[in-house]
């Protein structure tokens, strides 16, 4: 039997996360970090002796996730084997916690679960597309498989620069950046995305770090009403993952 679709093998790999190509994704269980932390329904398939279980949230968890509305379902995987993942062909990218990431949880396709797991405020009444109102923050030692729709693009912020992105653009950023959310238009004008011009809220950084940005924009629910501008970013961070 010939085809090109033979050309589409597994990519061998000792590391723990390896593309397959740009929208697939292997987790390879073997390898150190204890299990992988993946969004529900995110495995297309997988190979040996692998167990999927719901992942344990405590009470403050679902506490804050029932206030804040920002969710995200995960499955726990572990055992010897390895395991595909995708989501909707979106693009995977992973990448080193290291410091800290804020990040909408729409954007996170798995991640190791020795990392801290926290829901920081955006301390804001609008709700935006991809910087919503609520955004997680991973923290510790370990990696984390993002998704964009599309190549994305990273931005450095450096003191004394000004970056602004679309905040229906934004996928993640360094949690040292000091962000705020601006309009510069008027309130009426935001909610039909900046009258004849498309553009609606935008995110500002500052400080040392980097920002993802990816090639869509999704836009703002159309029930939104009110608000002011010059929101600031960050707030307590709650709950964590559970080995």
């Amino acid at each position: 039997m010939h085809s090109t679709l033979f050309a589409h093998v597994p990519v061998e790999s000792t590391g723990r996360y390896t593309l397959q190509n740009p929208q697939l994704l292997k987790a390879d269980l073997t390898q150190g970090g204890g299990a992988v932390l993946a969004r529900q329904g995110a495995m297309v398939a997988f190979e040996g002796q692998v167990d999927f279980q719901s992942q344990y949230k405590n009470r403050s968890w679902r506490n804050v996730e029932r206030m804040t509305q920002e969710r995200l379902e995960l499955m726990k995987c572990k055992g010897q084997g390895h395991v595909y993942l995708a989501n909707f062909a979106q693009h995977i990218h992973v990448m080193d916690v290291g410091g800290g990431i804020t990040v909408d949880s729409a954007s996170v396709l798995a991640f190791d679960s020795t990392l801290g797991v926290g829901i920081v405020a955006v301390d804001s009444a609008v709700g935006i597309a991809s910087a919503g109102a609520y955004n997680l923050e991973l923290t510790g030692t370990g990696k984390v498989a993002l998704l964009t729709s599309g190549e994305p693009l990273v931005l450095e912020v450096t003191p004394g620069t000004n970056i602004c992105a679309d905040a229906d653009a934004v996928i993640a950023w360094s949690t040292t950046l000091r962000t705020q959310m601006q309009a510069p238009t008027s309130t009426s004008g935001v909610w039909r995305r900046k009258g004849a011009t498309g553009e609606g809220w935008e995110m500002q950084f500052q400080g040392s770090g980097y920002v993802l940005i990816q090639p869509s924009e999704l836009m703002p629910p159309q029930h939104i009403r009110g608000g002011a501008f010059g929101f600031g970013l960050r707030g307590n961070s709650m709950g964590g993952s559970r080995n």
